[in-house]
């Protein structure tokens, strides 16, 4: 059998979309225990040998095309329908991507069920999301990267597709959270000639310009290349900051053989930003753009470059073999000053604010491997997908912080007055709290088995066992501390297709991630059951899950230090429902909405027990449609773009004693085909300039994004 790599489905005739709709909308409020691996195949005899599943990077669909997909690895390293897996998968296409004009990771996953983003406000040091109440880890072609907190802030002009997966999962890619995990699929070499180029400016003194081409360099395909870049030059939107990019990609594809193919992409990744506009004074109402910290000591800095192979054999006869590999290297810095006073304008008399100067520098060297068999057959009624592999992931890094502390607390650092701030310089020494070494090695062995009877039931089954070899120096205090860990996670999913459309799922699954010397690795386990509806009619998924996940061994990180503390054990319980839909051949929509009951367990009732983990609000929704008005020969096609995004209220800290307000968003798009390859688009995100505090540390106030508006002009080919 082979997947077909042309894209997600056909539409056939529009009579019965309409039903196929009202269905979809019936899937979204029913919680029935979802998938099954099925194939077709052709029998010769009792055994059949399947052949190989073709699937290219994307994952099989034509993400520059549509919203939709249909096919994931984002689960493991098994390509999959995403109808027939046993896990709720959301996928964020190149064309979603483009056509809401995500800048960022944090606005390209904003429209997906069970993510909350912007929760620390005008803090732009990391990619600041949650997934079911966790920062997940990311992952690049199915290799670690790491969590989104502490880590690079990454590019989504480099990728073809993110696939978010929800909940525990260390059986497909390795290390995580239960909350959930995120794949990028890397932008590689097509055997077609293609390309784009763009223009883009807008807010706060934005000029970006980007390309990505690629062509065949021989003429019977075997060698190909790509290339991708963005170049960006802006401000960010309070005083005294910056928002500077220079980013490269490019790629080489051989195919020696119709059976084999191996890809090298190598790419750079340098940005100049700022890492904050220092908060805001608590019981004050400034603009956003009012800046508090100190403009002599506020960068943020990333300097990365990444060499990554790809390599996929077919044996024939069912078997086939890939392989992915990956080095980086990444140097990063920041310092910045930002206001932390408690009392903060509770005493009109006293208008002084303390300040924390706090920065920090590191490097990090990694390279990780994965080599997996691939083996597919068919026993009469049963066919069968069975994976092998091994992995290995060796980092080293070097991490330095420094913090000076205000007078009360018995430091030096300067106040600032906020009705008259007067900027007092950089401090003559800031002195370092921690200098640390880390050496992380990790080895595992992993299996995945899928069973399915009679094109219906799935079984799955995934083993995985990761072996943690841990090393740290503290270089201040000259210690050097260790630990080694070995740790087995299991994951089993049963799935039915009820029709060819509608299928249901449950499952149980592992996580389990790597800690600090010295502490139990952070482990989580999830239940859930699921419906995934997907209509012949016209192109589309509906989902609705319901789950039960909880994670022990928690490291936590809250103002006014950051260090590390730990929690017991949280809990969350909730709600996914999920839509994307082109409905007609001009009417686009994507849907969702998401319920998280959340509450902190601790033995020997703790400070926290009872209490909901922070950052995790009960109630979240958002919408986002499209309508396209066809040219008419003389004008060119107009696609008006429109969302929402509802963010309920949840605590700043895990003692529950400060709140955010809810509040929802307007996002707005226009596109207008100017010629047939030429076309301008304009992005407004909050439309209306809605403005709430998105974190209250305890110290200061960090408002959410105010509003940008950009215009693009954009010529494919």
């Amino acid at each position: 059998m082979e997947i077909e790599t042309t894209g997600g489905n056909h539409r056939r005739g529009r009579a019965s979309y309409r039903y196929a709709l009202l269905l979809g909308c019936t899937a979204l409020i029913t919680f029935p225990p979802v998938s099954s691996l099925a194939q077709e195949t052709e029998d010769s005899g009792s055994i059949t040998v399947l052949d190989a599943i073709v699937v290219d990077s994307d994952g099989g669909d034509d993400d520059a095309r549509s919203i939709v997909a249909t096919k994931t690895t984002g689960v493991g390293k098994m390509p999959a329908d995403i109808l027939e897996t046993p896990a709720t998968v959301s996928v964020i296409t190149s064309k979603e991507i483009q056509e809401r004009g995500a800048e960022s990771i944090e606005q390209v996953v904003q429209y997906t069920a069970g993510v909350v983003t912007d929760f620390y406000g005008s803090d732009d040091r990391f990619d600041y999301f949650k997934i079911r109440g966790f920062a997940p880890f990311t992952y690049r072609d199915g290799l670690v990267i790491g969590r989104t907190w502490s880590g690079i802030r990454e590019e989504p002009y480099a990728f073809e597709r993110v696939e978010v997966l929800k909940g525990a999962n260390s059986t497909g890619f390795g290390v995580s959270d239960p909350g959930g995990s995120v794949n990028y699929v890397t932008k590689t070499p097509r055997t077609e000639r293609f390309g784009e180029v763009y223009g883009t400016g807008g807010s706060f003194k934005h000029k970006e310009t980007g390309f990505d081409f690629g062509d065949n360099i021989t003429k019977d395909d075997t060698l190909s290349y790509r290339l991708t870049g963005k170049f960006q030059r802006s401000d960010a939107e309070y005083d005294y900051s910056r928002d500077d990019e220079n980013f490269i990609m490019g790629g080489l594809t051989w195919r020696p053989t119709d059976a084999t193919s191996l890809t090298f992409v190598f790419d750079h990744l340098d940005k100049d930003g700022t890492p904050s506009g220092g908060g805001h004074p608590r019981f004050t109402d400034f603009d956003r753009d009012r800046f508090f910290g100190e403009p002599g000591y506020n960068y943020d800095t990333t300097n990365r470059n990444t060499y990554s192979v790809m390599f996929n054999h077919d044996f024939g006869n069912g078997l086939t073999f890939h392989s992915n590999a990956r080095y980086s290297r990444a140097d990063t810095g920041f310092g910045y000053a930002y206001v932390y006073d408690a009392l903060g304008a509770s005493d009109p008399s006293d208008t002084m604010a303390d300040r924390i100067f706090f920065g920090g520098d590191g490097s990090n060297r990694q390279f990780v491997v994965d080599a997996h068999f691939l083996y597919e057959a068919n026993f009469d009624q049963v066919e069968s997908r069975t994976l092998v592999g091994v992995d290995h992931n060796k980092i080293k890094s070097e991490n330095n912080n420094y913090a000076l502390y205000p007078p009360i607390w018995g430091g030096t650092a300067s106040g600032i007055d906020w009705e008259n701030p007067v900027y007092s310089g950089v401090p003559g020494t800031i002195p370092p709290t921690t200098s640390r070494t880390n050496d992380q090695t990790t080895k595992a062995i992993y299996l995945q088995q899928d069973l399915t009877f009679f094109d219906k039931l799935t079984v799955s089954i995934g083993l995985r066992n990761d072996w943690l070899d841990l090393e740290e120096r503290n270089r201040l205090a000259g210690t050097t501390a260790t630990g080694d860990y070995s740790e087995l996670s299991k994951r089993f999913g049963l799935s039915y297709k009820i029709t060819n459309e509608l299928a249901v799922f449950t499952s149980y699954a592992e996580s389990v991630a790597p800690p600090s010397t010295g502490n139990e690795p952070t482990s989580g386990k999830q239940y859930e059951v699921g419906v995934k509806y997907r209509p012949d009619a016209f192109p589309a998924l509906f989902s609705a899950s319901v789950y039960d996940l909880t994670m022990e061994n928690i490291t936590t990180f809250e103002a006014p230090t950051y260090l590390p503390a730990t929690v017991d054990k949280v809990r969350h319980r909730g709600i996914d429902l999920e839509a994307k839909a082109e409905i007609t051949d001009n009417i686009n929509l994507i849907a969702a909405y998401s319920y998280i009951d959340s509450r902190i367990v601790e033995d020997g009732d703790g400070q926290y027990d009872g209490k909901r983990f922070a950052q995790v609000p009960e109630h979240l929704a958002s919408m986002w449609g499209t309508y396209t008005l066809e040219g008419n020969g003389t004008r060119g096609d107009m696609t008006f773009g429109l969302g929402a995004r509802y963010t309920g209220s949840y605590y700043f800290d895990n003692a529950n004693t400060r709140k955010s307000d809810g509040a929802v968003v307007f996002d707005a798009a226009f596109t207008y085909k100017i010629q047939e390859n030429t076309t301008l688009q304009i992005n407004a995100s909050n439309l209306f300039d809605e403005k709430h505090i998105a974190n209250d540390d305890g110290g200061a106030y960090y408002y959410n994004p105010g509003r940008t508006v950009y215009a693009t002009l954009r010529q494919t080919w």
